[in-house]
């Protein structure tokens, strides 16, 4: 029988020291999604009572962000979870706080009310900010109020709504969400008998969901086709004024509405070093560039891909690589992605896999079967997906 991820448990020691004159080091995470709690059961699991573990996130709610969208069409409901019970199941604390900036050279974080938090590794796992895709858009934030989506598909289900375009905003680096809104908006359509209604996805990618790999795309790129959803790619979305959207390079798109999903940036924080958009750089291991005992996790990274499963992987280099510096036998492997997506069409689900670091093609694939152990979720994470799974009794909707 597996082992309950619920427990604490004591940790694999090695002869090597922290060389800290014996003090347990306090690992500080800053932020409450997908990888931070993923890093925080990774490091339960890796260094035990090794280390002190604690959270600040400026939310108190883990919210399951995968299930959202399913809301409009009354396919899911978002999860929510305490992120203090969470914490505290796994051996953290828990702090509501938000942290403005990092004072690297005397080991601290700074909250918005100025108060410093000292800590001895720092895992930056603050995610993005969303901001609005383009001009006439109907945006789909996620978590967010869905009212402008609802009303999308009602005009669609009424027949006010003729032509509908699904458009992937330039930068967007996880496009599986709009897929899954424009199959499930068909799905939905012949559920109610809606006959004459054109969906379009309109994508700077080269093929649909082309960053699983070559065969991926060609097999998504059928599934629409059956579907009867028309694909425009290589095509970035501008502005959508009086019945066009505008595209770059091509001529426009007819659309009666627009969908798109949000454009990211990274949540900058002062004292560590960004790209233009927000995004800090990291190396193999997940640490900050620059800046010592400093890891990035997730979205907030300069890895181009945002998902779920990408920044669990990530969360789990970090947790091996500072479990080892303090004495575990821990072994620490550099960041070697492996994409991993369910794709929801309405009717069966279709299940993706690519290896990012081996290349396309070959390495890619989909499958109505999920080829991973299937926790339930949409995210497969290591430490992440079974404790989930264990915990639902604390979550809300």
């Amino acid at each position: 029988m597996a082992r309950s991820l619920l427990r604490p448990r004591v940790a694999r020691m090695s002869d090597k020291a922290h060389g800290d004159g014996g003090s347990i080091p306090r690992v500080l995470i800053v932020g409450g999604g997908v990888a931070a709690v993923e890093v925080m059961l990774a490091l339960r699991d890796l260094a035990g009572e090794r280390v002190e573990v604690q959270v600040c996130a400026p939310r108190r709610d883990f919210v399951y962000r995968p299930f959202a969208v399913g809301e409009p069409y009354g396919a899911s409901q978002i999860l929510r979870f305490d992120l203090g019970r969470l914490a505290e199941r796994s051996g953290a604390s828990f702090d509501l706080q938000s942290i403005s900036s990092v004072e690297a050279d005397a080991w601290q974080a700074i909250t918005h009310d100025g108060v410093p938090i000292p800590y001895d590794y720092l895992i930056l796992a603050a995610g993005v900010q969303l901001l609005w895709p383009f001009p006439g858009a109907t945006a789909f934030w996620g978590v967010a109020d869905e009212a402008g989506i609802e009303h999308v598909l009602r005009g669609l289900r009424e027949g006010e709504l003729r032509r509908v375009a699904f458009a992937l905003p330039g930068g967007c680096s996880w496009a599986l969400p709009l897929y899954e809104l424009a199959l499930l908006a068909d799905a939905e359509l012949s559920k109610a008998g809606v006959e004459g209604a054109h969906l379009v996805v309109v994508t700077p990618e080269e093929v649909p969901l082309g960053v699983f790999g070559i065969q991926v795309g060609t097999e998504v790129g059928k599934l629409l086709a059956e579907r009867g959803i028309e694909v425009v790619a290589g095509a970035h979305p501008v502005k959508f004024e009086q019945g066009i959207l505008s595209i770059a390079p091509g001529d426009g798109v007819e659309a009666d509405a627009v969908v798109s999903l949000p454009r990211l940036e990274g949540r900058r924080i002062a004292g560590i070093p960004h790209d233009r958009d927000g995004f800090i750089g990291t190396d193999e291991f997940g640490r900050v560039i620059g800046v010592e005992r400093a890891f990035a996790i997730g979205d907030i990274t300069n890895f181009p891909v945002k998902q779920g499963g990408i920044a669990t992987q990530q969360a789990d280099t970090a947790a091996e690589t500072i479990a080892s510096e303090v004495g575990c036998d821990v072994e620490a492997k550099p960041f070697d992605p492996i994409l991993r997506g369910v794709l929801w069409t309405g009717e069966e689900p279709r299940y993706l896999y690519g290896e990012l670091s081996g290349g396309h093609g070959e390495t890619s694939s989909m499958t109505v079967r999920p080829p991973w152990p299937d926790q339930g979720g949409k995210i497969v994470g290591r430490y992440i997906s079974p404790f989930l799974a264990e915990a639902t009794e604390i979550a809300s909707h």
